[in-house]
């Protein structure tokens, strides 16, 4: 655009400025008069005298060709067509109110307590967490950890994190990352006893599983073999109810057991385990953040998600 354009548009754009103002001021003027139903409570309340809330009204039924009012001198009341300016400039007027809370919160320090409900599974996070609560000191965590079903409106929570599915039209949704379970065991005791070809040979081996604290059951190993899924009955060396202690038998070379990837990461590292029967582990479970759903996601709960998010799948989509 040229400068002649720029400015001819400048100028035009300025000319259009106090009549788009004239239009919101009258919407205001028109919303508190029809609201109070007296042109004297309306100006009043915006600072205004009855004489100018009547001429601003005046104005604008001339601009819109139409009475929104009936006048007496004992009443003020709205016309059918003033009804239904009212409802669309009170949705208008309350859009603006919204956008501008919006902002507000979205420029505000997060701060106050997040209660978060994790699942057992969750202790492993501590590193994560504890790096949040260095990052965020004026978030206060009270974290309530669990593999129960919670309610996270009616129960109070802030955020709930889970695994798996999960449906409810109340809650807004996240997908932090994905993660897998391997089978591991200590170098000492894969000299011991051998590394497992195929899923089968793991009757032959110690194996550490989990149970599942609310249903009582143990957790499936489950395998891919050319694209289908199956599982083989396993023998149970140990079993416990939550992840760490099997993560520290299995460091300790009593067995092999079958654990979330994100658990691991560090001993797979040092190399304190190593993951076996990778061609034949292929689950890839989703791990969530949900919190109740609303137009605006209060700061401390925005940053909560995504520190997690950056922090605990790195490179995550």
């Amino acid at each position: 655009m040229n400068a002649s354009s720029t400015a001819s548009a400048t100028g035009a754009a300025n000319a259009r400025a106090p009549g788009a103002l004239d239009h919101m001021s009258g919407m205001v003027v028109f919303t508190r008069a029809a609201e109070t139903l007296s042109f004297a409570e309306a100006g009043r309340q915006l600072g205004l005298s009855a004489s100018a809330i009547g001429k601003a009204v005046a104005r604008l039924e001339a601009r819109v060709g139409v009475r929104l009012f009936h006048r007496s001198t004992r009443s003020v009341r709205l016309t059918p067509e003033g009804e239904l300016f009212l409802a669309r400039c009170q949705r208008i007027l309350g859009e603006i109110e919204e956008a501008e809370s919006e902002l507000a919160i979205s420029r505000a320090k997060p701060m106050g307590r997040l209660r978060v409900s994790i699942p057992l599974v969750g202790t492993l996070l501590m590193p994560v967490l504890s790096a949040f609560m260095r990052a965020y000191p004026a978030v206060q965590l009270d974290i309530d950890f669990s593999d129960r079903l919670v309610d996270v409106i009616d129960d109070g929570f802030d955020v709930v994190l889970r695994t798996g599915d999960a449906i409810d039209s109340q809650l807004t949704m996240r997908t932090l990352g994905h993660y897998t379970h391997l089978i591991v065991g200590s170098p000492a005791y894969l000299d011991a006893h051998g590394v497992p070809a195929t899923p089968e040979m793991l009757g032959a081996h110690a194996c550490l599983q989990h149970r599942f604290s609310r249903t009582g059951r143990l957790r499936r190993w489950i395998f891919v073999r050319d694209g289908a899924p199956f599982d083989v009955e396993l023998p149970s060396t140990a079993i416990a109810s939550a992840v760490e202690p099997l993560i520290a038998l299995a460091e300790q070379g009593l067995g092999l057991t079958s654990v979330p990837d994100y658990a691991v990461r560090a001993q797979l590292a040092d190399g304190s385990l190593v993951a076996v029967l990778r061609d034949f582990t292929a689950d890839r479970i989703p791990f969530r953040a949900l919190w109740p759903s609303g137009r605006m996601t209060p700061p401390k709960v925005r940053v909560f998600v995504d520190f997690l998010h950056q922090h605990l799948f790195p490179g995550s989509a």
